[in-house]
């Protein structure tokens, strides 16, 4: 072994003894774990000001921070997705980045955080993490970490850091001694971005960070760390000034809303943060503010049979009229009302609460208040899109014992019964106390985020809705809007080889004022036990007009269910009419056949995954990877990724189509009952591998609603 090779392992040795103390004596120091929620970092990251720390937040949080200084700016959004593991996902302003005088870079970046060990009376919490660990790799590090509460009022962090993490202090990698590979950080050859740096992780040298936090009080807290972040680069072309490794920040958390932050970064600049913070797992409103329901009305003699359980009664027009009158006032629509025996099956449409089980105990009551007082058992049909979902009976003796009895969820559930609906749609006529017509006038606001050179792209206007029901099952719906004010039309068309089945998504609606988004006609059916179908016809979106087919297997009480979709659908015109898009170099329309065939799966720990395998709208052949976790109050937060046989290259920037979803219910954040809820999706640009139909009204979504988990998990409510 050469002179020079021993020093390097005698250094390598000597790194790596001294980490590993580092860490032994901060893991066995003593102290008070008691509750003491992580802050914010400028990255929206739990940590100190700039560097991570190895505490997490709670189970769920979201945490929604804007922060920066002079030169960056940073939007992050960080989910604690299981009690150890928490993702981010981060949209950045770096000012003149290729030095003074020169173009921002807005650029949009992903971290992961994993809890190693958590927190115990001797034990340190110990974390370990990746920032920006795809794509162009700005502020590309990975670290090592661990925390430690040493009384009510101190706790402390040591790490180690590499990548952008070592660039202040480095010192050679320990690792090395594993593997030279180790040794040496390549340089980053991200070409399109988007793809995970593997080649990257742990390599090159590494840095010692750390700091100190000190809750001065219930609502103060005082943070200063050493920084292993150097600003290397920025600090090299003159953008950025650092005069010392040394911040040192000021927090102000009144609640556990929100977190006010103010630094002193370096030594040469003044940053600030304001984080709010969202437990999806909570209300905004602590109860909710839609009126009371009927109580139940207790009959005061002993029922006795209307005739044979076998026999069908016929229902008397008044009684009819009297339960419609009574579910609508509840916002519930009856489609129908059959007596058989001491028995009443009733189908209804819920357009008014979130949780399907509500509905059903709204329901419930109305029928103890309605129904003569020989009826005993209470068969419900919730429906979705026409279709019967589910019978659930309740006997009428359970309603009226149960009411005001201590846990009365829970000890009706138990008595409840669920069972697969009749594949029979129609029992009787749309109920014509509700309107077959509806129609809506509203303003609206469209928005584009984080795009690769505009963080904030949108229009806005007048939006008008129809929906007209010629049968239960069968509907027409449609979307018009006239714009007002946009600032799409300067909006970047990515470069790439496929056909523009997304990426020229703003140029729709340029061309005038008013556009239909969309215009179908929707047909639902029960074709056989355990299966649902739809077919629509039409303006199926923005971008696509033909049509779609979709069967679904899913059994009422199944956590699995299977879909097969196949659509043939024509490229509109930019001024969203009636017109086919004509292509000179197709000499004529852009016409395609795609469809997927899909697995979903209802996890038993909030989680619902989804594969989607299949061919995409550009033409392309792949799969869909999504992985979401939804709450019992209708939040959704989740991920996903589609990889196409579309090379990398092709598809252009981002490489590969992913992003985050978010599904907001409206009733969570007003506290009033409704159905309606926001949709957020944050992703790479529009780009068109991978890219799939958006046709409203898919099976899975409108089925699962009313069926057994789905009900279980939301029968706190059946008595609100």
């Amino acid at each position: 072994m050469s002179e020079l090779a021993g020093q390097r392992n005698e250094a390598m040795k000597r790194s790596i003894q001294l980490t590993t103390l580092a860490f032994c004596a901060f893991a066995a120091s003593d102290g008070a774990a008691e509750e003491w929620r992580s802050g914010y970092s400028l990255y929206g990251t739990p940590g100190l000001i700039e560097m991570p720390s190895a505490f997490v937040r709670p189970d769920a949080e979201i945490g929604m921070t804007l922060g920066g200084f002079e030169n960056q700016q940073r939007v992050s959004f960080n989910f604690q997705v299981t009690p150890r593991f928490s993702g981010t996902f981060r949209y950045s302003r770096l000012a003149e980045w290729g030095g003074p005088g020169t173009d921002d870079l807005y650029d949009r970046s992903f971290d992961l955080h994993y809890q190693l060990l958590t927190e115990g009376s001797l034990r340190s919490a110990v974390a370990i993490g990746l920032r920006d660990f795809m794509g162009t790799g700005v502020y590309s590090g990975e670290y090592l970490v661990a925390s430690k509460t040493l009384s009510p009022q101190l706790r402390a962090t040591v790490g180690l850091g590499w990548g952008r993490l070592a660039t202040e202090g480095g010192f050679e990698n320990p690792l090395g001694v594993v593997s030279d590979a180790f040794i040496e950080r390549p340089a980053l050859d991200f070409g399109f971005g988007g793809k995970p740096s593997f080649d990257q992780f742990f390599r090159g040298d590494a840095a010692f960070f750390g700091g100190a936090e000190w809750r001065f009080s219930d609502n103060w807290i005082a943070t200063a760390e050493y920084s292993s972040d150097g600003y290397a680069r920025e600090t090299s072309l003159g953008v950025v000034e650092r005069e010392t490794p040394f911040n040192f920040g000021l927090s102000y958390a009144p609640n556990a809303d929100y977190i006010l932050s103010a630094y002193a970064l370096g030594g040469s600049d003044i940053g600030f943060s304001a984080t709010l913070v969202i437990d999806p797992k909570d209300r905004v409103a602590r109860s909710g503010f839609e009126a009371a329901p009927v109580p139940v009305s207790v009959r005061t003699r002993t029922a006795s049979g209307i005739g044979s359980d076998s026999v069908v009664v016929p229902v008397a027009p008044a009684l009819e009229d009297a339960t419609a009158a009574a579910l609508l006032a509840e916002g519930v629509v009856l489609q129908s009302l059959v007596f058989s025996g001491s028995t009443v099956r009733v189908r209804f449409k819920n357009e008014t609460y979130r949780a399907e089980a509500q509905a059903l105990g709204r329901v419930a009551r109305v029928l103890t208040a309605t129904m003569p007082p020989s009826v005993e058992m209470f068969v419900l049909e919730p429906t979705g899109a026409g279709l019967p979902l589910s019978t659930v009976s309740i006997r009428r003796s359970d309603m009226e014992a149960l009411e005001n009895r201590p846990n009365a969820a829970a000890r009706s559930l138990a008595q409840v019964a669920f069972a697969e609906a009749p594949a029979e749609v129609g029992q009787a006529p749309l109920n014509m106390q509700a309107s077959a017509f509806e129609w809506g006038l509203s303003p609206y606001y469209a928005v584009q985020l984080f795009d690769g050179s505009d963080p904030l792209r949108g229009e806005y206007g007048l939006q008008a809705d129809l929906r007209y029901a010629l049968l239960p099952n069968l509907t027409l719906e449609g979307t018009a809007r006239y714009r007002i004010s946009e600032n799409r039309s300067d909006a970047r068309v990515s470069d790439s080889t496929l056909q523009p089945v997304r990426r020229n998504v703003a140029l729709y609606g340029e061309a005038g004022e008013i556009g239909i988004e969309d215009l179908a006609l929707h047909w639902y059916e029960r074709p056989g036990r355990a299966l649902y179908s739809r077919v629509s016809l039409g303006y199926l979106e923005k971008m696509f007009a033909g049509a779609s087919t979709e069967l679904l297997w899913k059994p009422v009480d199944s956590r699995v269910a299977l879909g097969a979709e196949l659509n043939y659908v024509v490229q509109r015109d930019y001024d969203l009419g009636f017109g086919a898009q004509d292509f000179p170099e197709l000499d004529g329309v852009y016409d395609v056949v795609t469809g997927h065939g899909s697995v979903y799966y209802d996890f038993e720990n909030d989680f619902h995954g989804r594969i989607d395998v299949g061919r995409y709208l550009a033409g392309d052949w792949g799969a869909t990877f999504a992985l979401d976790r939804e709450f019992a109050n209708g939040w959704r937060v989740g991920a996903y990724a589609t990889l196409t046989d579309v090379p990398f290259d092709d598809f252009g920037e981002g490489s590969f189509d992913k992003g985050i979803q978010l599904t907001i219910p409206l009733d969570w954040a007003l506290g009033n009952a409704t159905r309606d809820q926001v949709d957020v999706r944050l992703s790479s640009l529009s780009r068109d591998g991978g890219a799939r139909l958006n046709v409203d009204g898919r099976l899975y979504e409108t089925v699962r609603g009313g069926h057994v988990v789905a009900l279980q998990e939301s029968w706190g409510r059946f008595w609100r």
